[in-house]
């Protein structure tokens, strides 16, 4: 493998701007890379819907094996200030050069796939069907993914490449993430000369909080209060105030159970001192949890430690592609490709890891079973 190759190609793909919203200069670009490697690329029509840059991507190439087939996904939108990235190595590790994120989440998994399909071809390397899917919009909100028709995979269970440091860690695990937001209305009055006319949104909040928890519950749920917005001057009674939180949970009965009790908590609260509360609960991904039986995890296993690597299983606090691929039907866990303090600019990727991450993407499909009899005389 070219270790130079690899590095230009993630250059390249960096330098291509594609912040949230504006995937439309990469798409076009890979659409016409993996077209030129002899790939079959067809896209979606979810831009119409979801008002980003570029639709979903599924580049497939067709193997000559009768092993089943894999799908591997990498997301094509960064977080700001990505626009402008120059890429500055030292010492086997890329960073930018400290004004912009370098955009390794996710452009050095797409570097990746692209190595290990040219290795492929190259060596001649026998596989079965691949599947390349490439997401817009995941850095707000998993949009891209969220649009995608899964029956346009064929492939029942893949990997989504984009998670932070060492190759071999792998996430079984990620939450059910709500985020809520609630407006609060109360009555103004002066604060100083009849303070007892008004109702403060205040007292309804602080009555709330009694009993609604805050942080982390226990290793598998947290829970949030980002945001507390209202007033307009120390002599008015507040009476309007907007909350924003979020609920987190690996079990999704547990994540029901803390929403329903945030808004029990608000309607009693607003009750006790007269005011009103409007609750706006999005439900912003289904978690998933992925065991070692699963023929996903029974394979990611058994090459990882052919390869050398020790497998790290991991829960996750947050959210990727791979909660959408899993409530879509796909199974999917989301591996580790080198890169670290994302969505800094003192983000960074190690080109060794890019490296063994393509051998993983390799052996994964080297390894893949065949496909099950299906009967047919």
């Amino acid at each position: 493998m070219s270790k130079t190759r690899l590095v230009e190609t993630f250059t390249k793909l960096v330098q291509i701007d594609s912040v949230s919203r504006n995937e439309g200069a990469i798409h076009a670009y890979l659409h016409e890379l993996f077209s030129t490697m002899g790939l079959e690329v067809t896209e979606d029509n979810s831009k119409e819907a979801t008002g980003l840059g570029g639709n979903n991507i599924i580049a497939t190439y067709y193997g000559k094996t009768n092993q089943e087939p894999l799908f591997f996904s990498c997301h094509t939108d960064t977080v700001t200030p990505g626009v402008g990235i120059e890429v500055v190595e030292k010492e086997g590790v890329l960073y930018s050069k400290g004004d912009t994120i370098l955009g390794a989440d996710d452009k050095a998994g797409i570097a990746i796939l692209i190595e290990a399909m040219q290795r492929i071809q190259e060596e001649n390397i026998a596989t079965g069907n691949i599947e390349i899917v490439l997401s817009p919009g995941e850095e707000i909100g998993l949009l891209g993914a969220s649009a995608l028709d899964m029956h346009l995979i064929e492939a029942d269970y893949g990997y989504v490449l984009d998670s932070a440091f060492e190759v071999g860690r792998v996430t079984i695990a990620s939450p059910t993430l709500f985020m809520y937001d609630v407006t609060i209305t109360g009555k103004a009055a002066h604060a100083g000369l009849e303070p007892e006319k008004g109702v403060s949104c205040v007292s309804i909040l602080a009555e709330a909080l009694k009993s609604i928890p805050i942080g982390r519950l226990d290793e598998k749920t947290t829970t949030n209060i980002g945001v507390i917005q209202g007033g307009e001057a120390t002599n008015i009674v507040m009476d309007k105030m907007l909350v924003k939180g979020e609920v987190r949970a690996i079990d999704p009965k547990r994540a029901d159970q803390l929403v329903a009790q945030m808004q029990g908590a608000f309607e009693e609260a607003a009750e006790k001192f007269g005011g009103q509360v409007a609750i706006n609960v999005k439900k912003m991904a289904t978690g998933f949890h992925i065991g070692d039986e699963e023929p996903v995890m029974q394979l990611f296993i058994q090459s990882a430690e052919k390869l050398g690597y020790e497998v790290i299983r991991e829960i996750s606090g947050g959210g990727s592609d791979a909660n959408i691929f899993n409530t879509g039907g796909k199974t999917c866990v989301n591996f580790s490709i080198g890169y670290d303090k994302i969505h800094t600019t003192e983000e960074l990727v190690v080109i060794d890891e890019m490296e063994k991450a393509v051998n993983l993407v390799i052996e994964l499909l080297q390894q893949a079973p065949a496909k099950a009899d299906s009967g047919d005389e």
